[in-house]
C-alpha cells in the first residue's frame, strides 16, 4: 500500500477533497519582497515540477527578468492542500515552482533549458532519493501557445539524452492547472536556510 501511493497517482475518486480557503492568504518574497500573489500585466507564467520545491525555486530565483518566484503544489485534486497532505501521495499534486517573469527581459527558451537542465526528466515518480508522486517532472502553463514551443524542447532534449545514453522524458506536460501556495516555510527556503537540503541532480546534459 505505502509503495503504491508513492508511485502511483491516487484515483480523483479516492484523493483528499481539501478545504476551500488557502493555507497562506498573504505572501512576499523573501529576497525582493514583492507581493506572491501579484503578476504584472503583460508579464508571463509558468510553473515547473523538477522534485524537491527548495533547490528548484533557486535556480529560477536567480535569472535575471525573472520577477518573483514562489513554491507550491499542483497537477492534482485536492483543493488547497498542505504538505503533509501532499506527501501523502492522495492529493496527485507534484511539488512546484511557480516562475513570474518578464518576456521583455527573459525568454521562455532560456527558462526552459534551465528547467531541462537543471534535473533529471527521466525518473518517473521521484528525483534522485526523493521517491513518490509529489517528486515527478512537470511543466504547467496557462498560455496554450507556449505548449508548442515546450514541446520542441522537449523533443530537442529528448535527443540530447538519448545520444547519452538516457531515458525517455517522463515530464507531465500540462495547460490550465491551479496553483496552491505552499506554506510560509517553504518559501525561498534554501534563501533563509543556506545549508538546507536540496535534492537536485542533472544529468551532466546540455543544449548546445
Amino acid at each position: 500500500m505505502f509503495f503504491s501511493k508513492k508511485y502511483n497517482l491516487v484515483d480523483k475518486s479516492k484523493a483528499l477533497l481539501g478545504r476551500n480557503d488557502p493555507i497562506v492568504k498573504e505572501l512576499f518574497h523573501e529576497i525582493n519582497g514583492r507581493n506572491l500573489m501579484d503578476i504584472p500585466k503583460d508579464f508571463e507564467m509558468i510553473i515547473l515540477g523538477m522534485g524537491c520545491f527548495w533547490g528548484a525555486e533557486k535556480i529560477f530565483w536567480q535569472l535575471d527578468g525573472v520577477y518573483h518566484t514562489s513554491v507550491g503544489y499542483g497537477g492534482g485534486y485536492t483543493k488547497n492542500p498542505t504538505y503533509e497532505e501532499v506527501c501523502s501521495g492522495l492529493t496527485a499534486h507534484t511539488e512546484v515552482v511557480r516562475v513570474v517573469y518578464d518576456p521583455k527581459k527573459i525568454s521562455l527558451r532560456t527558462i526552459l533549458i534551465a528547467f531541462w537542465e537543471g534535473h533529471d526528466p527521466t525518473q518517473g515518480m521521484r528525483q534522485g532519493n526523493d521517491f513518490g508522486t509529489q517528486y515527478r517532472s512537470a511543466i504547467f502553463v496557462n498560455n496554450s501557445e507556449h505548449l508548442i514551443d515546450i514541446k520542441t524542447s522537449k523533443i530537442e532534449f529528448q535527443s540530447l539524452l538519448a545520444s547519452a545514453g538516457f531515458n525517455e522524458i517522463t515530464t507531465e506536460i500540462k495547460n490550465n492547472i491551479d496553483f496552491y501556495f505552499a506554506e510560509i516555510y517553504h518559501q525561498q527556503y534554501l534563501y533563509k536556510n543556506p545549508n538546507g537540503y536540496c535534492g537536485l541532480g542533472d544529468c551532466g546534459v546540455k543544449f548546445k
